[in-house]
């Protein structure tokens, strides 16, 4: 994109109708675009409320001051790309308008809510939201808008108390919202109606300035602009991943038993995706090989009478070792049609303290918390409890039908303040017990970065209040926004023994995924406690590794203890699991040399059994059950197929599996490259349902850019 004068032009309103029209229908179709306009709008709003009777600056303190800032910009354009040019230049022109007028007789009149585009409803973004990345790219540039957005909202619920009949807006984005309403009505001036929840206090009237204090201001127009148009930077990285240690092989014959429980959480593929899409390796604990696996669907059957999933086993030839072989364990839930899935009691814990306030943190929330509303039936419920400083009830458990309430309630939530997570969880829970159903999914969604901080930090504390509070039937749901200070593995471990899923989002798309598109999977658990374990055959398999799973193995008595907490299905999950084997009479990597035993030479398999590599047996409860059930389904394999010659579900699994070994830099990836990688993905990716699978592909492609810049 050049650099277009018009986007001044636009947001001064100085532009003629034809030329704005024209605009608009451009806007219309670029995000990017969108973006630029917001930003200048949103400083130009900015500018409005600074002062009036400010001390003008002498003529020498404004002649150094603008060059000082000439020098910044001229330093800031250097190597950017063309949207950074362009919001550089408009928004220098701005500052230099202030600057010249004395920040005492600048006036953007066209910014008056009775003048300006605002009140014409010239703002319409619109625009195709279908393109991830773009979407990803522009989410880390744009400014936060949420007291502008709670705004419109209230302003859009009190005309919808007077028209029942009036559509529900599409939430999709917040700023689509404050655009639909623009049309509708000037600018909102009253205050939000009072039985909207009273939540954050506006900010106190700006005093007085003097000289040195309008310096200080100008300071501050020049970090809105690096906010505007650069992703912001932490200055220290906490983020914490736990430690994972690459699971090794043992010998069948001396552990022919490997149990674990399952997994469906999805969080380190997109985590992982927003390490690569930054042009950065992943931290190795960031990388759980399950979870990447799990991300995308498989197309399994559906499970048959009244099981709640069904199990599905194949074997072939390891990608990566061809003398290997490598067996796929594959889950797939029973789906829930709407009517049968009972109404949902959720209570959203949003974190609201001072590390939210990012635009990839609660804005980024918001929109997303927004499309869950569009898909909430009459008979659901929500509240919202937020923490920081204190906890509070935000949002009384509402009916689905309420959209404009819910609406309201959450695009009025702002950041600020310490985190005191632990009164928060307790609130959410007291909340989601006052109105449990009975027949219903009762669950408490966090919705944070992980940043605990103040109150009860110790995640032993934490996880005794949470295994404490799934005993009532309410389970824990986890969303983790953000960069810089994600704690990760706190977060995780809530979601564990919160009964629930980890989901990481790192953008408005995938937001959509995880609360509209897999709502049922998220939400409505079918089958929980769901337990694994594997019998190998030593007369057909010498050693054997299962591929990820390293914080969810589980001891073989386990299995058999209803009392071991375990992973959940929801409705239509499908789970994945990978062994890798080593055919029996070759060589175990690292078996330690052990004489053989004299007493414990057990008789030889014959008939059935004989021709069996492995027996899978599954243990699960109802979702309201205590007692669990057993599952046992063997594996035969007489003749093992050549990779080509396995599903496509099969070969796409395990390019995703490889790509988690080499990324981690795993010793068993060696022999694999990127490129291969790429060809098996590239040639399984079947129907692509989203194009998830083609995505995968680029992210492939930068990972192999990050280990050699020219490609190869």
């Amino acid at each position: 994109m050049t650099k277009d004068p018009r986007i001044t032009a636009y947001a001064l309103g100085e532009i003629g109708a034809a030329e704005r029209e024209q605009f608009e229908m451009e806007m219309a179709e670029s995000d990017l675009l969108q973006s630029e306009v917001d930003a200048m709008l949103h400083l130009g709003k900015r500018l409005e409320a600074l002062p009036k009777n400010t001390q003008r600056f002498d003529s020498t303190t404004r002649e150094k001051l603008i060059a000082d800032f000439a020098n910044k910009q001229k330093a800031r354009k250097t190597g950017r790309n063309s949207f950074i040019v362009v919001l550089s230049a408009t928004l220098g022109v701005a500052a230099a308008l202030v600057i010249f007028a004395g920040l005492s007789n600048f006036d953007l009149g066209s910014f008056q809510s009775g003048s300006g585009p605002w009140a014409k409803g010239a703002y319409h973004p619109g625009g195709n939201h279908a393109m991830r990345s773009l979407e990803r790219a522009t989410a880390y540039s744009a400014p936060r808008v949420s007291t502008e957005s709670s705004k419109i909202v209230a302003q859009y619920s009190r005309e919808a108390d007077h028209a029942q009949d009036a559509p529900i807006p599409d939430a999709s984005d917040l700023f689509a919202l404050r655009a639909q309403t623009a049309k509708r009505a000037p600018m909102p001036q009253a205050a939000p109606p009072a039985r909207a929840p009273a939540m954050i206090s506006e900010a106190p009237a700006p005093q007085k300035l003097i000289a040195p204090q309008d310096q200080e201001s100008l300071m501050e127009l020049q970090a809105l602009h690096s906010r505007v148009v650069e992703p912001e930077q932490s200055d220290f990285n906490t983020e914490a991943y736990a430690s994972v240690r690459e699971n090794e092989f043992v010998t069948a014959k001396e552990n022919p038993l490997s149990t674990f429980s399952i997994d469906v959480d999805t969080a380190s593929y997109s985590n992982v995706r927003r390490f690569l899409e930054n042009e950065s390796r992943p931290p190795a604990g960031a990388i759980r090989t399950e979870e990447l696996i799990n991300y995308f669907r498989y197309n399994y059957p559906l499970p048959h009478g009244e099981e709640p999933f069904s199990v599905n086993l194949e074997v072939g030839c390891a990608p990566w070792n061809p003398e290997r072989d490598l067996v796929r364990i594959g889950l797939k839930g029973r789906d829930l049609p709407p009517e049968e899935r009972g109404p949902a009691n959720l209570v959203f814990l949003v974190d609201v303290s001072g590390s939210m306030e990012q635009h990839n943190k609660l804005p980024l929330l918001q929109r997303s918390l927004s499309e869950l509303v569009k898909n909430l039936s009459d008979e659901d419920r929500v509240a919202i409890v937020t923490y920081a400083g204190s906890s509070g009830l935000v949002l009384a458990p509402t009916a689905g039908a309420k959209k404009h309430e819910i609406l309201n309630a959450i695009a009025n939530v702002q950041a600020g303040g310490s985190t005191h997570g632990s009164e928060g969880i307790r609130l959410a829970y007291e909340t989601a017990r006052e109105h449990f159903l009975k027949d219903g999914n009762n669950r408490v969604i966090l919705c944070t970065d992980g940043d605990f901080n103040v109150g009860v930090t110790d995640q032993s504390e934490l996880q005794q209040l949470i295994e404490k509070e799934r005993e009532s039937g309410v389970f824990l749901s986890v969303l983790g926004f953000g960069d810089g200070n994600l704690q990760d593995s706190t977060m995780e471990l809530l979601a564990d023994k919160g009964n629930g899923n980890y989901a990481y989002i790192d953008s408005i798309s995938e937001g959509r995924k995880v609360l509209v598109e897999q709502m049922g999977s998220t939400l409505f658990t079918i089958a929980k406690d769901v337990k694994i374990q594997v019998e190998f055959n030593p007369e057909r398999v010498a050693g054997y590794r299962l591929i990820g799973y390293e914080n969810r193995l589980l001891a073989k008595e386990d299995f058999n203890d209803d009392r071991k907490d375990a992973g959940e299905i929801g409705a239509g999950h499908t789970v994945t699991a990978l062994y890798e084997i080593i055919p029996a009479g070759q060589p175990v990597p690292g078996s330690p040399s052990v004489d053989p035993l004299k007493y414990q030479k057990p008789a030889p398999a014959s008939g059935e059994a004989g021709g069996e590599l492995l027996t899978v047996k599954l243990r699960y409860k109802a979702p309201d059950g205590d007692k669990s059930k057993l599952l046992e389904i063997p594996l035969r394999a007489d003749d093992m197929p050549a990779f080509g010659q396995t599903s496509e579900d099969f070969r796409f699994a395990a390019s995703v599996a490889a790509f988690g070994m080499k990324l981690r830099g795993s010793p068993e990836a060696e022999k694999i490259s990127w490129a291969e990688i790429q060809d098996i993905a590239r040639g399984s990716l079947g129907e692509d349902s989203g194009s998830y699978r083609a995505e995968f592909l680029t992210l492939v492609e930068k990972a192999k850019r990050l280990e050699d810049p020219r490609g190869r």
